[in-house]
């Protein structure tokens, strides 16, 4: 498959600076970097126009920048709320994607899209997971999504304990197992001494 030639119009992460001229997969520059206005195609006519308007696009970039760095402040380290429901193990049943935490952060109060929410992988489990929310290209902060199927248990989970404690009544494995050994023993022994006491009558008798 070739590759296309972009311009990147801002920092792209793993990818370049504003400015770099990089080669990409079509799809990718197609579905995500043109729409989204991240890039140009490299020819010789976006070449200039960049050159152009590259004092301005900077000057808009340093503006955004900024800004995301003063949401930065108060939104670093947030910790959001998710309730779902799950199985004995923890196991959700289905999954929290991008779009649930993002929507999550902005109840919290910072509108965030979910194209900002960088999360590696789907959050399939309850639990407190960290996860990186992209402001701006160079600006990227760390929030917790604590997923929890009630807001008590997610207030325990934020504190530091398990809320999910073995059932109450049923025998550990280990006491199980000793309890069955003893029982052996015991039924070992009884069977010994009972063949003893006829090895013994039988003498007597012979």
């Amino acid at each position: 498959m070739s590759l296309m030639e972009v311009i990147l119009l801002e920092r792209i992460e793993a990818l370049g600076q504003m400015g770099d001229v990089v080669k990409v997969k079509p799809g990718y520059a197609r579905n995500f970097l043109l729409p989204q206005k991240k890039a140009l195609r490299a020819t010789k006519e976006n070449l200039a126009y960049f050159e152009s308007q590259r004092a301005q696009l900077e000057a808009q970039n340093l503006k955004r920048r900024q800004d995301a760095e003063a949401v930065a402040q108060k939104l670093d380290g947030l910790q959001v709320v998710i309730l779902r429901q799950a199985g004995e193990t923890g196991q959700l049943y289905g999954s929290v994607s991008t779009r649930d935490i993002a929507n999550a952060v902005t109840e919290a109060g910072f509108t965030v899209d979910r194209r900002q929410v960088l999360l590696d992988q789907p959050i399939k489990s309850l639990g407190i997971f960290k996860t990186r929310v992209a402001l701006h290209p160079e600006v990227i902060v760390t929030i917790s999504v604590n997923v929890a199927q009630s807001e008590e248990e997610a207030a325990m989970q934020a504190a530091g304990k398990s809320p999910r404690q073995p059932t109450e009544g049923a025998a550990p494995a280990e006491a199980a197992g000793q309890v069955e050994a003893a029982q052996q023993s015991a039924s070992s022994a009884a069977e010994a001494a009972e063949t003893a006491g006829e090895q013994t009558q039988s003498k007597k008798s012979s």
